[in-house]
């Protein structure tokens, strides 16, 4: 659905290109398994940026370099879940300039497809009188007087009161239901979308009790000897790993 190319900011600065694509959705442990490929471990290198999209929807083209990964895969979610007359809508709504300026707007606008009215294939004035009339049935028009009927002069009327715009797609525009926001930042994010993590440190390893004993054990037993014989060379204490 989504595409992002995720890349490593500090080694980005330090002169090294160090990125991948991320299909979304996606989920918390292809996220951690492609930062550490790409050397983004939360200690080290802790910030990324997106160096480049790749999406044919329709109207997003305001996807920025520092997007949250979460709300890109909350967005895709929503427009995975659309059967392709929603989706088709989504995006003419997209076009048409309500809503779509951030990652917010467009996950609130996948939320609010019942505020728009969309008619695939009409492309002009005619087509929408047209549409109007013999689809919907806005008005009843007598057969014999049809051929008379100015229909493009009927839709430019409506527009002035309806609004709307004509795309390649169709033609779409805001009807009365009220548009909700339903989605005003992190604090509303789903949980099964908040992913983003970094990968897991290994655990550190350490000496078995029974070897740390021994060493402990052995560096008595020099120290004994060191204060037996103070003349002799001192013997070295022995360290464990650390």
């Amino acid at each position: 659905m989504i595409e992002a190319y995720i890349t490593n900011l500090g080694k980005y600065v330090e002169g090294e290109l160090r990125g991948e694509r991320l299909s979304f959705p996606t989920t918390k442990e292809e996220v951690q398994a492609l930062l550490s490929r790409i050397d983004v471990d939360g200690v080290r290198y802790e910030e990324l940026f997106i160096t480049d999209y790749d999406h044919n929807l329709a109207g997003i083209q305001n996807l920025g370099e520092y997007e949250s990964i979460d709300e890109l895969n909350y967005l895709a979610s929503l427009l995975e879940d659309m059967d392709k007359w929603d989706l088709e809508k989504f995006e003419a709504a997209a076009v048409y300039g309500d809503h779509s300026e951030s990652v917010q707007d467009l996950i609130n606008l996948a939320q609010n497809l019942e505020c728009y009215e969309y008619y695939p294939g009409v492309e002009s004035y005619d087509g929408l009188g047209r549409y109007l009339i013999d689809e919907l049935g806005y008005e009843e028009i007598p057969e014999q007087l049809e051929k008379y009927f100015d229909y493009e002069s009927y839709a430019e009327a409506y527009v002035i009161n309806e609004g709307g715009e004509f795309l390649e797609s169709g033609f779409v525009f805001r009807n009365s239901v009220g548009f909700q926001e339903h989605y005003s930042g992190r604090d509303d994010l789903p949980d099964e979308h908040r992913i983003f993590a970094f990968p897991a440190s290994e655990p550190q390893k350490e000496c078995k009790p029974s070897i740390q004993k021994t060493i402990q054990a052995l560096n008595k037993q020099i120290a004994q000897v060191q204060r037996d014989t103070p003349t002799l060379g001192r013997s070295q204490p022995v360290h464990g790993d650390r």
